[in-house]
């Protein structure tokens, strides 16, 4: 039965800052023809950039994924120019899901690189086994069983490292013990940054500590089949954000997880709960004439998956199961006078008890038409409930109800939604050096907590933000088409998609249009037609037995047809250029980031959402960096990010929450950057 997975090109498109990625970070792969792997060997992180201190840093400079940065921490990503719960992001198979309504902390948030043992990354609709959505892609955070024997009873690793330009300090610990029936892994991890300063010396607000730990208990029966249970806590402290009004003194995540996983079947469970607390006053000065802000949040989730996959012959395989998902939210936002102690007064219910519980089935069918010709065929159903249970309550005269009322004629009633999905994807093999790909498909994402059900409520009709409880599920129809050939010396890697979104839910601004009753420029959600679409290009060329060079390049378009105007948020034409060189224990790296200006743009809140914050020029970066192997278990790291100091920031960035100041902010990147990095296994 053939399985390829097309992972040569992210070998050299791991955070740049990092260096000696394929040896010493957790493993990144591409998935283009994705039928589960169940046997898949550990790559032990040992190395690790302290710039990178979460799963979003981590992600936003391989080829086609961006990210928004509000501060130091939370980068939220961004894939083919969709992003939030249009990708699929799964922490160890657990979706976690953040509390905060402006996503200060996404999933990534909550994922500590150097925790995990491999990191996949699967562009578009590939495959229907990971949840319901994800059109824009989806990444699975993976830990596997450790190495460990009645001969060698413990393994692990340990490291150290050090940021000159935001003084940011990780210390990481991964150590498990056991043999081949059992074993026990512990993972403890500290990061604390302060303020970094951009190119042109600016200090741009982004500190932060954050502290997780984890305890798996695992049974090895045999090399196929595992039972483990995880514990894991994080807590995030004085995280501060240059592009939000607030920050947040306090985040907490706890997970359980039990998972069952054998040959060709798998099952687990999990159990996620986040607190949050956002303000604007404990962490910075309150603004002249603001009112002190505080808004603690809650988000519960739990879930599970359980699928077997049978081997109908020995050409054809039949994967078939179900999935569900519970959670529930709950946000306020309280104000007080600027003299005053912590705000105690309500002034909206962010979150009204909103519970959003989704049950699916899905199916995938594989075959080997031929010895050069591989077919798969997915289809999956997904039932989707969703209400907000606390929505009638008043609040200073005004409910939840009151607002969806006033800008769409509805209120929130329990809505109940039904969606099929499903995806054909082909492989042809022209010979050994040349093979073609394509795929269509049809991903139906329903609206998430904030999009339905926000109701934050403001004297000032601009800084109103407010859901659409009739929001209708935007469906995705997606063509994908690539090409990867590869002789002795390089690899190359084409691949272009066109997705045609019905629905598509869009963030914007009250102008009253169809189905708004407003002109007053709140931000409002409604339904419109888009399109996207985009191209990408890797390539690899070994130049001798010590020299390699690599380059990059990916482009999205984003259009909403129904007004006729770009998509806010996609990045531009973006790339890399690597030049590498290896020989006997040392790997040194330079690697060339640039990007083309942004002049599609969607920056005007009177006419359209505003989401942007306006045109960005191009830019290029250079780092450098390079490691040194003492021995077979130690390294030492040292690199430079942004070695030339370039002021400089990613298009995209995040629309702000501050009740007194809705205006989109941009936030400068981290200017140059000494780091290094010490690790050791055992």
């Amino acid at each position: 039965m053939k399985q390829k997975s097309h992972t040569f090109s992210l070998l050299f498109l791991l955070p740049s800052s990092v260096f000696a990625e394929v040896v010493v970070l957790p493993t990144v792969t591409i998935e283009a023809n994705l039928i589960p792997e169940f046997n898949q060997q550990k790559e032990n992180p040992q190395n690790y950039s302290p710039l990178h201190g979460d799963g979003g840093e981590y992600l936003h400079n391989l080829n086609g994924v961006s990210g928004s940065r509000m501060g130091g921490h939370g980068i939220d990503p961004i894939i083919r120019g969709q992003a939030q719960n249009r990708l699929n992001i799964l922490l160890d198979g657990a979706y976690v899901h953040g509390a905060c309504p402006n996503r200060m902390d996404p999933p990534t948030a909550y994922a500590a690189p150097k925790s995990y043992d491999k990191v996949t990354v699967i562009k578009g609709s590939q495959t229907v086994v990971y949840g319901a959505g994800g059109s824009g892609g989806t990444v699975l955070f993976e830990r596997t069983p450790p190495k460990v024997t009645a001969d060698k009873p413990m393994t692990g690793n340990v490291s150290a490292g050090y940021s000159g330009n935001n003084q940011a300090k990780n210390v990481h610990a991964d150590i498990a013990t056991g043999d081949e029936k059992a074993y026990v892994r512990g993972i403890v991890d500290y990061q604390k940054s302060e303020n970094y300063k951009d190119g042109a010396g600016k200090e741009v607000r982004s500190a932060s500590t954050m502290k997780t730990g984890y305890l798996i208990a695992g049974y090895t029966p045999d090399k196929n089949t595992e039972f483990n249970l995880t514990l894991s806590k994080s807590k995030e402290n004085d995280v501060l954000y240059a592009g939000a009004g607030m920050d947040a003194p306090e985040s907490e995540h706890e997970l359980v997880k039990l998972r069952y996983k054998g040959v060709a079947s798998l099952a687990e469970f999990y159990y996620s709960n986040v607190d949050h607390v956002m303000d604007n006053y404990s962490l910075r000065p309150v603004a002249a004439g603001a009112m002190r802000m505080r808004s603690p949040s809650n988000s519960k989730t739990y879930g599970g998956r359980v699928y077997h996959q049978f081997d109908l012959n020995e050409t054809s395989t039949w994967l078939m199961g179900a999935d569900f998902q519970h959670n529930n939210r709950n946000a306020d936002r309280l104000a007080g006078m600027p003299t005053m102690g912590t705000p105690s007064n309500l002034q909206s219910l962010l979150w009204a008890d909103v519970t959003i519980q989704q049950v699916g089935l899905f199916s995938e069918l594989g075959f080997d038409l031929s010895d050069s010709d591989y077919l798969k065929l997915g289809l999956r159903y997904d039932r989707v409930s969703s209400e907000a249970a606390n929505a009638q309550q008043k609040v200073m005269k005004v409910s939840p109800n009151d607002l969806f009322t006033k800008y769409y004629g509805k209120q929130a009633d329990k809505k109940d939604e039904n969606n099929i999905s499903g995806l054909a994807y082909l492989e042809h093999d022209i010979n050994n050096n040349f093979s073609l790909f394509g795929s269509v498909s049809r991903t139906v994402r329903s609206a998430d907590a904030t999009e339905r059900y926000l109701a934050a409520n403001n004297s000032n009709s601009m800084m109103v933000w407010v859901g659409n409880p009739d929001i209708k599920a935007e469906k995705h129809h997606q063509l994908d088409i690539g090409v990867q050939w590869h002789f002795a010396q390089q690899n190359h890697q084409f691949s272009t998609f066109y997705n045609r979104v019905s629905d598509y839910i869009l963030r914007d601004r009250a102008h009253g249009q169809a189905g708004i009753l407003q002109a007053d420029n709140a931000s409002i959600y409604r339904n419109v037609d888009a399109r996207l679409w985009g191209v990408e290009w890797e390539s690899q060329f070994t130049l001798s037995d010590r020299w390699s060079t690599q380059f990059s390049l990916a482009y999205v378009n984003g259009e909403n047809t129904t007004d006729g105007r770009a998509l806010a948020q996609m990045p531009p034409l973006t790339g890399q250029w690597a030049i590498q060189y290896q020989h006997d224990n040392w790997h040194l790296r330079s690697t060339l980031h640039f990007a083309s200006k942004q002049t599609r743009v969607d920056d005007n809140k009177k006419t359209g959402s505003g989401l942007d914050a306006g045109e960005t020029a191009g830019y290029g970066v250079i780092d450098l960096a390079g490691d040194y192997r003492v021995n077979k278990n130690a390294v030492v790291s040292l690199g430079v990010r942004n070695i030339f100091d370039k002021t400089y920031a990613y298009h995209v960035n995040r629309a702000n929450a501050d009740p007194f100041n809705p205006e989109a902010t941009r936030v400068n990147e981290i200017g140059r950057s000494v780091w290094l990095n010490l690790s050791a296994t055992f």
